[in-house]
């Protein structure tokens, strides 16, 4: 049973050496000899590409594709699922956190009937804010989520070939592959993995990033917010129903009507500002349904080397 690692890189050079030699040891322990690394370099600034080249020349095994440009960490992961051949595929990060020493445990999973192994990361080395952060988003997207996507579990993952076949005829652009996983379906199982820390450098994905791809994952996988936006404007009518009786009675009883000026500022204010975020919410969709439409590719290919071959 051929084995394949898909690993998607950008500027890694500090750990591309030891990330080639760690997954190659790691396939040293299962059978048959015919494995392969693929690696796809998404568009790395830094001696990434270079040290890339070096390594075809001493590793039989491995695939290297470089991308024309930086086309994201996810479509990157795509691209690299794409190119692997084996019967089952091993996806991880380029960064070292996730341990390719892991990947037999998996492949036992695998053989004992699991299409899906994935990661459970447990003792994550993050900074306290950003591992909050991560557990609330999980435990969120579960929550509102119309299907099972795990908790805690990363693209570290071991895919049958069946399992990889479904995850490339999805069609969407805005791709978010633990939830894509979960989506497919088949017998899957969760290991729990100690997260380590990065071998080398600093993480590629900016605040920015990791907004987008928390956006990616509840957008793709739930249509709450939109219904968010129903459940309050029917409590905002329950309420000015409620106010607007309250109203009648003390004008009926009393005589005056309640006063409340600047309470009608502040509640005209607020539900300002409440139509304006929920307009942002479908334009978001929106937005999606437009990338979908214009059916561009996820990645440019700009060049494949194999191992002991330069020449491209």
């Amino acid at each position: 049973m051929r084995v394949s690692v898909a690993i998607p890189v950008y500027n890694e050079a500090g750990g591309i050496d030891e990330l080639i030699r760690r997954v190659d040891a790691a396939l040293d322990q299962l059978p048959v000899d015919a494995h392969e690394i693929v690696i796809v370099d998404d568009g790395s600034e830094d001696a990434t590409r270079a040290l890339l080249i070096a390594a075809c020349e001493r590793t039989s095994r491995l695939r290297v594709i470089f991308l024309s440009r930086n086309f994201g960490h996810q479509a990157a992961l795509t691209a690299a699922l794409d190119a692997a051949v084996g019967d089952v595929v091993a996806v991880m990060d380029g960064d070292l956190q996730d341990p390719p020493e892991v990947i037999p445990s998996m492949m036992q999973a695998h053989l004992d009937g699991a299409d899906v192994v994935y990661a459970i990361r447990v003792g994550r080395k993050e900074a306290l804010p950003l591992r909050m952060a991560y557990s609330l988003f999980y435990r969120l997207l579960r929550s509102v989520a119309h299907l099972d996507i795990p908790r805690d579990a990363g693209d570290f993952s071991l895919l049958s070939r069946r399992a990889v076949d479904q995850f490339r005829a999805l069609p969407e652009r805005h791709r978010f592959l633990r939830g894509l996983r979960a989506w497919v379906g088949f017998t899957q199982v969760g290991i729990p993995v100690e997260r380590g820390a990065r071998f080398a450098g600093r993480s590629k994905y900016s605040l920015r990033s990791l907004i987008r791809l928390a956006l990616d994952g509840l957008f793709s996988f739930t249509t709450w917010p939109i219904r968010a936006a129903m459940v309050l404007g029917a409590v905002a009518i329950l309420l000015a129903a409620g106010f607007s009786i309250y109203a009648v009675v003390v004008r009926l009883l009393v005589g005056s009507v309640p006063a409340g000026f600047t309470a009608l500022v502040v509640v005209t204010v607020f539900l300002s500002g409440v139509n304006l975020f929920f307009l942002g919410v479908v334009g978001e969709y929106v937005g999606r349904i437009y990338d979908e439409v214009k059916q561009r590719p996820h990645y440019v290919i700009d060049r494949e080397l194999r191992g002991s071959d330069t020449s491209g």
